[in-house]
């Protein structure tokens, strides 16, 4: 295994699929500040806080579209659930916070970056995909605001790179 992928590191890439069978890669949103969710889905409540904040950010403008892509990947591997299943919750939690939720059904990313099994792993890439926060498990609340915060500075460039 490689060695797990620390804030500094340039993110490798990846290719997953969502429920409608469309791949997906970071090079499918060239220029865009990233935020992964990458979760087990028998854990996608545990962050629930910070993507509340991560949404009411883009509800009120602060994180834009046109510079910011949050998404899911779950993890398929880490749960007893039918696939069928998780791509139904997913569904259902890529509407309520309009996202693209893909699936990886051989942990391969897990494996690769080093992420956290039976949990929920945040990572925050700048535009370049070098990681600028990675939090394997939950997010303390104290530090929701901190990478809210961060993820709209590096829209514009303003986090230290």
């Amino acid at each position: 295994m490689a060695a797990p992928l620390q804030v500094g590191d340039v993110a490798p890439d990846w290719s997953f699929k969502d429920a409608t069978d469309a791949s997906f890669s970071m090079a499918s949103w060239p220029d865009k500040v990233l935020l992964i969710n990458y979760v087990d889905p028998d854990e996608s409540e545990l962050n629930e806080p910070f993507n509340e904040a991560m949404r009411a950010a883009r509800e009120s403008g602060l994180l834009l579209d046109t510079d910011y892509m949050g998404l899911g990947i779950v993890d398929c591997a880490a749960t007893w659930k039918p696939d069928v299943l998780i791509r139904s919750i997913a569904g259902s939690k890529a509407e309520q916070y309009k996202r693209t939720v893909l699936f990886d059904y051989d942990a391969t990313l897990r494996k690769a970056w080093d992420l956290k099994e039976d949990s929920a792993n945040i990572i925050l890439l700048d535009k370049n995909h070098v990681v600028r926060y990675i939090s394997r498990g939950k997010i303390d609340d104290e530090q929701i605001a901190s990478v809210v915060q961060m993820a709209i500075d590096l829209q514009t460039g303003n986090h230290g790179q």
